[in-house]
């Protein structure tokens, strides 16, 4: 199992906040994948899977998380 861990946006940035997950809770990835959009306040970023295997959404859209933090997981 892969932790799905918040990525570094910018030199500056410590926290992001979740606008959307691209895949369904469940559903299967591939690696480089893009599975969620992060947002700093300057700008959004899509997030891509580091590994393959079934996703599992461990934080909600909306939701503000430092960077580093696990917010899911491949399975």
């Amino acid at each position: 199992m892969a932790d799905l861990i918040v990525p570094r946006v910018g030199l500056t940035v410590t926290e992001v906040s979740i606008v959307e997950w691209l895949v369904a809770d469940g559903d299967a990835v591939s690696v480089g994948q893009p599975i969620l959009v992060v947002a700093t306040d300057k700008t959004e970023v899509e997030v891509e899977a580091t590994a393959a295997g079934t996703l599992r959404h461990g934080a909600k859209p909306e939701e503000d998380h430092e960077v580093g933090a696990v917010i899911g997981a491949i399975e």
